[in-house]
């Protein structure tokens, strides 16, 4: 059945870090999108002559309509402690995220969770998330069943750890690997979903739960790998006193099998200009998570070396919580560009919009599905109400371009400027009539 949307859309067809002018994107202020089982059939200027027979689009004018947002590093079972107070990463995980996640092999308890965090991205306007669960296959399974259920485009894993972590965490190498392998048998690649190997870092995984890591991600075509890299100082010191044969951490992952395309390594502010050059050179994928970073004290993630350089790297967006602190993209997008400023550097609006859209699509390898407003994309589609609040109203009226629209949007937007998400052509959050949604 083809349904459609009407109303201003935009969209990214280039990479505004090369050349920030208006042929990185395409912008309609009255736009049509015909949607065909769950995919876009064609996207251009309104024109009431090419819609088919009985089919009235859902009008949003004054609206923005953009493609969904990604969000490539989170942990969906720290939504019941984020917020938690004053620690930096180690003492953190010990002290709040190990005690929470001994929970989840209770699978009522996991898909309570599950369904509460998916409700919470859809609203907003995250569409494609990439989670890890916890070591139990429960965890993997209870999130799984829920994104399904909604026909989300989204990654997930069985976190593994064999040794630095509580009884109740911890697996083994061989048992991580089976599990995971069974894992990935039953999700990966039913309907929209897609595994990740998780080690969940390099110090709770021993050399031999790594190297069975490596060989699952070679075994099963198409998995992906998530872990965390250079996310704090003292972890740094960690790795290198538990891995002395290793030139620096990535040098830890790389020697496993565990650096190449669609590899995803949250946080990386603290890279050698080695450690670049390598994740350049294999195409890997950092993911920059400025609200964690900044509330964990962790440092300032390197956005200029990541994308302006003479090898920049893939790079894409993740809230990371809960040691995030939103789920809203729109809020990241303001952590990341005062983050930008305290280095030193400038990131534009269409910039930080590509990045949580197109950017973020080719970084997680999914761009031939997401992140454009275009024929053969996937419908995951935001609608953004630029009037959402009193101060955004009163903003509004002193607008005068695309350009600051989106600024004002990033730097005083919460999850409710989303007015709609769709999923595959479903809405599957509206703001102003949540009874009226089809879960």
């Amino acid at each position: 059945m083809v349904s459609a949307l009407r109303g201003p859309f935009l969209s990214y067809t280039g990479n505004p870090f090369e050349a920030d002018d208006p042929s990185c994107f395409h912008y309609e202020s009255d736009g049509l999108i015909l949607i065909d089982r769950g995919r876009i059939r064609s996207a251009g200027a309104y024109d009431p002559a090419v819609l088919p027979a009985g089919v009235v689009p859902v009008h949003y004018p004054d609206h923005l309509i953009i493609p969904g947002f990604i969000d490539a590093h989170v942990h969906y079972p720290q939504m019941p402690m984020i917020g938690a107070h004053g620690r930096q990463l180690l003492d953190w995980l010990n002290h709040y995220v190990f005690e929470t996640e001994q929970r989840y092999s209770d699978i009522d308890f996991a898909r309570i969770v599950a369904k509460a965090f998916l409700r919470e991205s859809l609203r907003a306007g995250v569409t494609t998330p990439i989670t890890y669960c916890t070591v139990h296959p429960e965890s993997v399974d209870a999130y799984f069943e829920e994104a399904s259920k909604l026909g989300l485009r989204t990654g997930a894993g069985k976190v593994m750890m064999d040794r630095n972590a509580p009884a109740g965490l911890r697996d083994t190498a061989q048992t991580g690997y089976d599990q995971s392998k069974r894992l990935a048998a039953r999700w990966h690649g039913h309907g929209r979903l897609f595994y990740a190997v998780t080690p969940r870092f390099a110090p709770t995984s021993t050399e031999a739960q790594l190297e069975l890591a490596g060989t699952l991600r070679r075994e099963i075509n198409g998995l992906y790998m998530q872990t965390h890299l250079s996310e704090n100082r003292a972890e740094l010191a960690w790795v290198a006193d538990l891995f002395p044969a290793s030139r620096d951490y990535l040098d830890v992952y790389d020697r496993f099998g565990l650096v190449g395309r669609r590899c995803l390594f949250g946080h990386a502010i603290h890279l050698s200009e080695r450690e670049w050059a390598r994740l350049a050179e294999a195409e890997a994928t950092v993911v920059h998570c400025p609200t964690s970073n900044l509330f964990l004290g962790s440092g300032l993630f390197n956005l200029k070396r990541a994308l302006v350089s003479a090898n920049p790297v893939r790079t894409a967006l993740g809230s990371d919580l809960g040691a995030g602190t939103n789920f809203s993209p729109l809020a990241t997008l303001a952590e990341a560009y005062k983050i930008a400023q305290l280095r030193g550097d400038a990131l534009s609006p269409h910039q930080a919009f590509y990045l949580a859209t197109l950017g973020s699509a080719r970084a997680i390898d999914q761009a031939e599905h997401i992140g454009r407003i275009a024929p053969g994309q996937d419908a995951d589609l935001v609608v953004l109400d630029p009037k959402a609040t009193p101060l955004l109203a009163a903003r509004h009226g002193f607008v005068t371009s695309l350009e600051e629209l989106l600024f004002v949007l990033m730097t005083l937007g919460s999850d409710r400027v989303v007015r709609a998400t769709y999923v595959a052509g479903y809405k599957r959050h509206d703001r102003d009539d949540p009874a009226g949604v089809a879960a």
